[in-house]
């Protein structure tokens, strides 16, 4: 997807704050943060969302869930965090892009916002 902001970012093409990356994941800060911990996890390979994943998308998937873990215990959430996966205009996605937002450091209520 050429127009995808968020392949531009995961791929480095737009400078952004990133945490952590591999040769599957970009992890960057939310530009718009909700807590005072707040990042998202990409997937290098375009995937709109949830809906969109195929089998061959099971690895990639698996390396995602088991990252978050490390990611939040890099980022100082060792007691507990969120994580949130927007899906489709219902589910309030706005990038159509899939991604995990991780975030912590405050008591969060439900639903969010």
């Amino acid at each position: 997807m050429e127009d995808c902001i968020f392949c531009k970012l995961a791929k480095g093409e737009i400078p952004t704050d990133m945490v952590y990356e591999d040769d599957l994941i970009s992890v960057f800060r939310d530009a718009a943060p909700e807590a005072p911990v707040h990042v998202l996890m990409v997937p290098k390979k375009h995937v709109a969302s949830l809906n969109d994943l195929e089998d061959a998308d099971r690895e990639l998937m698996g390396h995602m869930m088991l990252k978050i873990k490390d990611i939040a215990v890099q980022e100082g959430l060792d007691n507990g965090f969120r994580t949130v996966i927007n899906t489709g205009e219902d589910g309030q996605q706005t990038v159509h892009h899939l991604h995990i937002h991780i975030l912590g450091r405050r008591k969060m209520t439900w639903p969010p916002g």
